[in-house]
């Protein structure tokens, strides 16, 4: 059976700029709408809580073991010079990885379809986020849209399902090549 390591966000203070609740707390709502698809597709996980850190969520990852994809949900914050003008979903993938590539270009094909902007949908190599690179497993971290953006705000917070449906059949196609 496919097993995936699942790490949505444990950044407490990252608010939203509509809706008022936190980056943790919304990426926990999606992890929570995710996890009856992964059910139903026979796709097995273990998750991270919202007291640990991205550091120990790895930890326990490693530890553990056999993973087939360490999948981590996060949203955006744009830089201070751009704050509230950037938008789109950013996927970032280990480059050393070909799998992690793969896994990231899956989940943006599936983003592409339920994005309303769907050029903004980018595939991005990393070589500094600790969730793609430390890992023991093929890993990405899924930038879902930018949380300081009203417009993507919004679409975050009107579209779990679509966005677990979608983050759903990219891993089915990723871990039943």
């Amino acid at each position: 059976m496919p097993k995936i390591y699942l790490s949505p966000s444990t950044q407490e203070y990252n608010r939203y700029v509509i809706g008022g609740a936190s980056e943790e707390e919304n990426m926990n709502r999606l992890a929570d709408a995710l996890v009856p698809y992964l059910d139903e597709l026979g796709i097995a996980y273990d998750r991270n809580t919202p007291d640990m850190t991205a550091r120990s969520s790895i930890q326990q990852a490693n530890r553990n073991g056999g993973y087939d994809l360490y999948l981590a949900l996060h949203s955006n914050a744009s830089p201070e010079q751009f704050a509230g003008m950037l938008q789109g979903p950013d996927i970032y993938y280990n480059p050393a990885d070909p799998e992690s590539r793969r896994a990231a270009d899956l989940i943006a094909s599936e983003f592409r379809r339920i994005y309303p902007q769907p050029q903004l949908v980018d595939v991005r190599p990393t070589d500094y986020l600790g969730e793609v690179l430390r890992p023991n497993y093929p890993s990405v971290l899924v930038e879902v849209a930018y949380h300081d953006n009203p417009e993507d705000a919004a679409w975050i917070l009107n579209n779990f399902d679509a966005i677990a449906r979608a983050l759903a059949n990219a891993v089915q196609r990723f871990v039943n090549p």
